[in-house]
Formats: C-alpha cells, sequence, structure tokens
C-alpha cells in the first residue's frame, strides 16, 4: 500500500463525510423551518377557535346549543363577576374619598463589620488647641 492512495482514500473519505454533514445539516434546518412554520399554523387554527366561540356565543350565548350550555354559563358568569369588579374598582376610586393608606413594613438587614485598627491614635482637642 503506498502513500500516495492512502491519502487518496482518506481525502475522498473526508469529502464524503463533509459533503454528509452539510446534508444533515441542511435537513436539519428544513426541519426546523417546518417546525417553525407549523407552530405559525397552530397558532392560527387557536385564534380561528377563540373567534368561532366569540361568534357563537355573540349569537347563542343567551340560548346556547346542549354541548355548547356549560361553556356559555361560565363565559356569563365570568362576564358578571367583571362588571361587579369593575364597579368595586370605581366606587374605590371615586375622588373625594381619602385613599386608604397601606402600611408598609420594610426589613433590612445590616451586616456586621469590625472596625479597622486605628493605625495612631490623633491628638485629643486638648493638645490641638496649644
Amino acid at each position: 500500500m503506498d502513500f500516495k492512495s492512502t491519502f487518496e482514500t482518506l481525502k475522498d473519505r473526508a469529502t464524503d463525510l463533509a459533503q454528509a454533514g452539510v446534508a444533515q445539516s441542511k435537513r436539519l434546518a428544513e426541519i426546523a423551518k417546518l417546525k417553525t412554520a407549523n407552530m405559525a399554523e397552530e397558532d392560527a387554527i387557536k385564534k380561528a377557535y377563540i373567534e368561532i366561540g366569540k361568534l357563537y356565543y355573540a349569537e347563542k350565548g343567551a340560548t346556547p346549543d346542549g354541548a355548547f350550555a356549560a361553556a356559555c354559563e361560565k363565559i356569563t358568569a365570568s362576564k358578571a363577576l367583571i362588571e361587579t369588579n369593575n364597579e368595586r374598582i370605581a366606587e374605590l376610586k371615586q375622588p373625594g374619598d381619602p385613599e386608604p393608606e397601606a402600611e408598609v413594613e420594610v426589613e433590612i438587614e445590616v451586616e456586621a463589620v469590625e472596625p479597622a485598627e486605628p493605625e495612631e491614635e490623633a491628638p485629643a482637642e486638648e493638645d490641638k488647641q496649644d
């Protein structure tokens, strides 16, 4: 076995591996692109379902058909609760009424620091006046 043929064989193998790697990278990139497109389509489906539900509730929410009755009742109850909450919020925001003051408790942790040792003591006040 001569050196030149061994080198050519290794070179061919490296080329094949590089091409296989490029092909694999292209496949993985296309898969990722398709998965992203699928997620966008699933999001579009969810939005369409929501729109169908809103349209159904707007048209038949007061008298829903069989299987839709429970869901429509939940929506109606939630809307009533939201309205009650909004009315209470409006009451609490009335001008002229004092805003309730909330007590805030603050806890501060202080880390103990050891004082540095003095290098030299400064002369006392009496010594400075001389």
